[in-house]
């Protein structure tokens, strides 16, 4: 078992700045993927950044250049570091681990971001 917990969303204005952290804890494998996902009513999941125990990230299109993925292994916590919000970034962002070949698959309970002027 993999426990997650998100913390640091909150309500920011457009053009500012919030920074998401994931702690993991429990059965953690060394190999894995750390990821954030957001989700709006009436739509999927999707998935916002991701980044391996190696520190290699990949982004959403609509994110890259704005948002940055990184982690402290030592932590077993990863960051989202997120840049220029606008209105259409507003959503549950929740935090995933994943390993053993996705047998391994975590969720955390979600942290709300408003942009709102």
């Amino acid at each position: 078992q993999v426990q997650l917990v998100e913390s640091g969303g909150g309500l920011v204005q457009p053009g500012g700045s919030l920074r998401l952290s994931c702690a993991a804890s429990g059965s953690i494998f060394s190999i894995n993927v750390m990821a954030w996902y957001r989700q709006v009513p009436g739509k999927q999941r999707e998935l916002v950044a991701g980044i391996t125990n190696a520190g290699i990230p990949n982004y959403a299109a609509s994110v890259k250049g704005r948002f940055t993925i990184s982690r402290d292994n030592t932590k077993n916590t990863v960051y989202l570091q997120m840049n220029s919000l606008n209105v259409e970034d507003t959503a549950v962002y929740y935090c995933n681990y994943k390993a053993n070949r996705g047998r391994d698959d975590y969720w955390g309970q979600g942290t709300q971001v408003t942009v709102s002027s």
